[in-house]
């Protein structure tokens, strides 16, 4: 269903549904949780894949603008990403000392921005919170 998808998607951008970007999006929603494009790069390499970095580096913008991933963290222009199509909406709360992502959902954050969307006539497509501070454990 998501090949089918994802096919379509670039088929309109007038892409084709290479080898190689069929392997990507097989590899990412077999992923669970974060991922970074060097990691991905490893799992497919170890799996005897001839895909390159700069494949997946031209494929990511295509998942993230057909709805199939978002970019959740970046770090000293390092990205994480993360599969949206079986997930339910969360925010993200990283520690900017050892990297930890804590993932969180609270329905009055939600409530508030649609309320704020509301007041200011911002039809919301799709969001992202993410609060940078340090864990219990580094402290400070």
């Amino acid at each position: 269903m998501e090949k089918q998808r994802f096919r379509e998607f670039l088929s309109a951008k007038g892409f084709k549904l290479t080898k190689e970007r069929d392997e990507i999006l097989m590899e990412v929603l077999s992923t669970r949780g974060h991922f970074d494009p060097d990691e991905l790069f490893v799992r497919l390499k170890t799996k005897g894949s001839k895909v390159s970095k700069a494949s997946i580096y031209r494929t990511i913008p295509l998942l993230i603008e057909g709805g199939f991933i978002e970019e959740v963290e970046r770090v000293e222009k390092h990205a994480h990403y993360e599969k949206i199509l079986d997930r339910k909406h969360h925010d993200h709360m990283i520690c900017v000392k050892c990297g930890q992502l804590i993932e969180f959902f609270s329905p009055s954050l939600e409530t508030l921005q649609d309320e704020l969307c509301k007041k200011k006539g911002f039809k919301v497509i799709r969001h992202t919170l993410e609060i940078l501070g340090h864990c219990e454990k580094c402290g400070d």
